[in-house]
């Protein structure tokens, strides 16, 4: 259960050059909280955020706990925040305008703290003006749009006052030449794991890399990694991530041992905390695409299972793929 007890919203607009601090912290009307419940759940869940590690010099973490022993007040520490990313961003060539929302909540019993930043939208509106011969009904647009509760916010992060545990969104941006993540380098000062997306992305494509390089099926491979993901999810929520070579690669040391040089190569050797549902959820199918344009969406436990798919190698050099064992086919538009 999410609870929020306080929260702000400071508006960075780099259209105009000013930026607009509030000095009050936001009513949590019905639709406000709605709209804030919404898309803390939704950036609580997702799979592209990054578990991250204060570093022992962290500015942020100092001002946190400054904030939490009582030393200073929601507001100056929310401006504090913003003000950083307000220099930030300032840096970062046609920067669009943001809004930043720091909130003070609670999951369950853990008090976190979660800091939302979206760029504004233009969005199109239909206004009715009253004019001397009635009304005029126009298409106006406007600048400065929230993402509304089903959209996602562009970037955030939740940090666990107890814990100091992080999880981060952040884009990178060229700074002055220089490729910089806001939130992670300059804002909590924290160091980056891999993503659970990132995590499955870099198992199956070292997968697939390694088998190309010793002459073997590039698809197989990959459809073996996922296979191997949803046997861990069955059992953990962790996914080891060297763990996978040693299977996919069973009967081959020296596949085995490419495939974890690849991971240490990539910065993915650790293993990776995941949402079992939603992780099953993505390994449950295989798709593939053909260069004849031929889509297939086939179950992974099917995909080495010979009995209802079969890939086989023709002597003009060119792949087939065959179906058995079907009783009905649906046509889908």
């Amino acid at each position: 259960m999410i609870a929020i007890d306080k929260a702000v919203l400071h508006i960075l607009d780099f259209n105009s050059g000013q930026a607009v601090y509030s000095d009050a912290e936001l009513e949590l009307s019905d639709s406000v909280e709605t709209f804030l419940l919404k898309h803390i759940e939704k950036s609580l869940a997702s799979q592209d955020a990054c578990p991250g590690v204060f570093y022992e010099d962290s500015s942020f973490k100092e001002s946190m706990d400054r904030y939490v022993r009582g030393e200073v007040d929601f507001i100056s520490f929310s401006k504090e925040l913003a003000h950083i990313l307000e220099d930030a961003y300032a840096h970062v060539e046609e920067m669009a305008s943001a809004d930043f929302i720091c909130c003070d909540m609670r999951v369950d019993d853990a008090r976190k703290l979660a800091l939302l930043k979206c760029n504004s939208h233009m969005v199109y509106a239909h206004q009715a003006s009253q004019t001397e011969t009635g009304f005029r009904n126009e298409i106006v647009h406007h600048a400065s749009m929230m993402p509304n509760p089903g959209q996602k916010m562009d970037e955030f992060a939740f940090v666990d006052v107890g814990s100091g545990e992080i999880s981060f969104l952040g884009k990178r941006y060229t700074m002055d030449g220089n490729s910089v993540c806001v939130f992670s380098e300059i804002l909590l000062e924290c160091s980056r794991a891999p993503s659970q997306k990132e995590a499955m992305k870099h198992i199956t494509k070292a997968a697939a890399k390694i088998a190309c390089a010793y002459g073997q099926d590039e698809v197989a491979a990959a459809a073996a990694a996922k296979n191997y993901i949803a046997e861990q999810m069955e059992h953990s929520d962790t996914l080891d991530m060297q763990g996978a070579g040693k299977q996919i690669f069973r009967d081959n040391p020296s596949m085995q041992a490419d495939y974890e040089a690849e991971l240490q190569e990539a910065g993915c050797s650790e293993p990776v905390h995941m949402d079992k549902e939603a992780t099953l959820k993505k390994v449950g199918r295989h798709k593939l695409k053909t260069d004849t344009g031929i889509e297939l969406t086939i179950p992974t436990d099917y995909f080495d299972n010979t009995e209802y798919v079969e890939f086989n190698n023709d002597g003009d050099g060119t792949l087939s793929i065959t179906l058995k064992h079907i009783s009905n086919i649906v046509n889908r538009a």
